[in-house]
């Protein structure tokens, strides 16, 4: 190897090196724990919680309350309405309990009403949102149609796995597992399993019985 090349050699991997450092000490320095500044934007924000760095779209955090012990991955979008310095209805618009952990790129939107119980987890780039875009008008472009909103929850101890998308209206139980890739609509009962597009009850929890395999069919819709 030429001596110029050893020398680029040796000082990318420097630089590579310092790079990598800088890296790990900006994602342990900036994220934002209950003692920080940022965390007095937000309605509460729990003992021991942890907002990653680096984040997503953050904003209108004082409709956002965290409970304690949760933590909110990097690249989160955590946010409360459609546009920074926007005044809700409502507040908390979104709530998440305690001992939550919500996955990396994932995206929790409220408008109205998100509650997210305790001990909730969630895999990454998972979607919750309370608000979507009518359908009135066919001749009238969607994006342009008056979006409507229904409350959403999720209930405690429940896992949404990677890339679950949880609509409008949606009511989670307790315990219940949301496969990856599932779009959650409607009710869905306490202890159990739900996938597919639309999401359908697939397997249940029955005292006396244990798990119990739903045939489509007769899953809830």
């Amino acid at each position: 190897m030429a001596w110029s090349q050893t020398v680029r050699w040796v000082v990318r991997r420097a630089a590579a090196e310092g790079l990598r450092r800088a890296w790990e000490w900006a994602a342990f320095g900036a994220a934002v724990g209950p003692d920080d500044l940022r965390a007095r934007r937000f309605s509460a924000f729990g003992e021991g919680s942890l907002l990653a760095f680096p984040t997503g779209t953050v904003y209108n955090e004082r409709y956002v309350s965290v409970g304690a012990g949760t933590m909110i991955g990097p690249y989160v979008s955590l946010t409360a309405g459609m546009a920074p310095g926007q005044e809700m209805l409502t507040s908390p618009v979104v709530r998440i309990g305690d001992r939550c952990v919500i996955g990396r790129g994932s995206h929790v939107v409220g408008h109205w009403s998100i509650d997210i119980g305790d001990d909730v987890q969630t895999g990454p780039y998972v979607y919750i949102t309370d608000q979507n875009h009518s359908y009135v008008e066919p001749d009238e472009p969607i994006g342009r149609q008056p979006p409507v909103e229904a409350g959403v929850s999720i209930g405690a101890g429940s896992w949404l796995g990677a890339h679950a998308v949880v609509l409008p209206g949606a009511q989670v139980g307790r315990h219940v597992v949301v496969a990856a890739g599932a779009v959650v609509r409607g009710q869905v009962p306490d202890h159990c399993v739900v996938a597919g597009v639309p999401a359908r009850v697939v397997r249940r929890w029955f005292p006396g019985q244990g798990w119990v395999d739903v045939d489509e069919a007769t899953a809830p819709r």
